[in-house]
């Protein structure tokens, strides 16, 4: 588990990544702006920092070139933007920060950054008498990777046929029951078989969504979508895996 501070004016944004990262076992401290995040900073270092570039008090570079005159730049900060240029982003990289992240963030992509931000930390953590290379900034192609959004639509699925619409009459890995008449007109039915599905990988994973984004390949955002489209509780479909 790692305490990861979270700088970002937007509440639906700070809410989100406390909820993926708090899913991952981490502890979150939330800053909605510049003097929060000081204010966070002042009481110790994380292991790791969110940061929004675009902020109304003072933006994320100012306060990390901040940071980084007192001698406060000592934990990965990987900073966050919807409308930031190249420029930016090699800039906030040549002051000290590890990655960039463009929103909307894709989950994986997310959860990668912070991984590779523990990970530097902790190498450091284990040799502090060397003193840490300049992060170089990356490559214009390695920035431009980076930004694959959370809302991306989605590649249509193939129609189900009977093999899998069998499969799923029979029953799900916990030996609950599924019935699935082949008389259904094909829209009905295959949005049957998503709601066995989808309460199948919920109850399996505890109801966490980020589990079951993971598992069945969709962005958190579209899995909701999904979810609410199909009358799936996560709740209900967690209790009743259980």
């Amino acid at each position: 588990m790692a305490n990861i501070l979270v700088v970002d004016d937007e509440m639906g944004i700070r809410e989100l990544l406390s909820e993926i990262l708090g899913d991952e076992g981490h502890a979150i401290t939330l800053a909605e702006n510049a003097q929060q995040a000081r204010e966070a900073r002042a009481h110790g270092a994380p292991d790791l920092v969110l940061l929004d570039i675009w902020m109304p008090d003072t933006d994320g570079v100012t306060l990390l070139k901040e940071w980084q005159r007192d001698g406060l730049l000592t934990m990965p900060v990987i900073m966050m933007s919807g409308h930031a240029t190249i420029d930016t982003a090699v800039e906030a990289t040549r002051i000290g920060a590890l990655n960039f992240l463009e929103k909307p963030i894709a989950l994986q992509k997310l959860l990668k950054a912070v991984q590779q931000g523990l990970t530097r930390a902790q190498e450091v953590a284990r040799a502090p008498a060397i003193q840490p290379r300049p992060i170089a900034a990356p490559a214009l192609e390695e920035t431009a990777a980076i930004a694959s959004p959370m809302y991306s639509p989605q590649p249509p699925q193939p129609p189900m046929n009977g093999r899998m619409i069998g499969a799923a009459m029979a029953s799900d890995a916990h030996g609950h029951g599924y019935t699935l008449s082949f008389d259904l007109p094909l829209r009905e039915a295959r949005d049957a078989f998503e709601r066995m599905y989808f309460e199948h990988h919920l109850g399996r994973e505890g109801g966490s969504m980020t589990r079951v984004a993971e598992k069945t390949g969709l962005e958190r955002t579209h899995l909701y979508r999904k979810l609410k489209q199909l009358g799936v509780e996560p709740g209900k479909a967690a209790k009743k895996g259980g």
